[in-house]
């Protein structure tokens, strides 16, 4: 198993999702929020490679406002070299790579104008794994969206909208199950008419499930995923305490954790953990594994 962290290395010094106000847009403005977030994401994953620490998911604000009609910022060519660098990296090390869209990404939604939003920052996110080289089990991962009264009628929007959808989207293009709305059973149920793969979030399946177990939740998402999507994707979480249902953890429970990791025992899966002080987390997590003998 690989294991890792969202987005923020809290040590490093610098961050990798700097943005600005979409007012002060230029051209120098993108080109300096650009080189800066390029050049802390190598420092993160160097960081990363050294910890041991193999599963990364790279900010969607990498490239600020790239979906947006107002930027005409050639990113793609004017830092192609340095996310090359990055990609090179990633491949060499036997690293993942995951990108998770905000939750503004709503395929299902009966406003075509969201839909439109939604698909521009999908191949946002699908280029730039692209422009870095990475293969296809680099994945970009989205909850299904909203019920808006009928849940039936918004999964047949979302697969009538997946099927629209361009190729280098559709090749990197994962659902998640949610705390709410959409638990495994109904993505799979989505999976069943697309093919598209199910990563399996054991934190929402606690807040919303059908009675299935953890490890028959766990062999049914690692069902979906097919050649060359790579390993499963978990994303794991606990609940904060004293906070509201569906609060995601500031520390680990190392405890529950290694529970959770004897429980899945022998499925094989790499690990987002959704903790708030990221790699300080993912570390003693790492120690887990590496105890129970099952890191990669």
């Amino acid at each position: 198993m690989n294991i890792g962290y969202p987005c923020i290395n809290t040590r490093i010094g610098c961050t990798a999702n700097t943005t600005f106000r979409l007012a002060s847009y230029s051209h120098e403005k993108m080109r300096q929020c650009v080189s800066n977030n390029i050049s802390c994401l190598w420092r993160i994953l160097q960081f990363n490679l050294a910890s041991r620490l193999m599963f990364f998911r790279i900010s969607s604000d990498i490239v600020p406002f790239a979906s947006h009609p107002v930027c005409d910022y050639a990113w793609e060519k004017l830092h192609r070299k340095e996310l090359r660098r990055i990609g090179k990296l990633i491949l060499e090390s036997g690293m993942r790579i995951s990108m998770h869209p905000d939750q503004f990404v709503l395929l299902n939604s009966p406003d075509k104008g969201i839909v439109g939003r939604s698909v521009a920052e999908l191949e946002y996110h699908a280029k730039v794994l692209d422009v870095m080289g990475l293969r296809r089990d680099a994945k970009i991962q989205i909850h299904v969206g909203g019920v808006y009264g009928n849940k039936w009628r918004a999964i047949d929007r979302f697969c009538d909208v997946y099927f629209s959808l361009p190729v280098s989207v559709c090749r990197r293009l994962v659902i998640e199950n949610d705390d709410r709305l959409y638990s495994l059973k109904d993505c799979l149920e989505v999976h069943g008419r697309t093919g598209i793969p199910v990563l399996f979030d054991s934190f929402h399946h606690t807040c919303l499930n059908n009675g299935e177990s953890v490890r028959t939740a766990l062999k049914e998402a690692a069902d979906t995923w097919g050649d060359g999507d790579g390993r499963l994707m978990v994303d794991y979480s606990e609940q904060e305490k004293g906070s509201r249902p569906g609060t995601h953890a500031s520390h680990i429970d190392v405890r529950r954790f290694s529970k959770f990791i004897r429980e899945a025992r022998p499925l094989d899966f790499d690990i987002m953990l959704e903790i708030k002080d990221k790699e300080v987390s993912a570390l003693k997590a790492k120690d887990v594994l590496a105890r129970q003998g099952v890191l990669g």
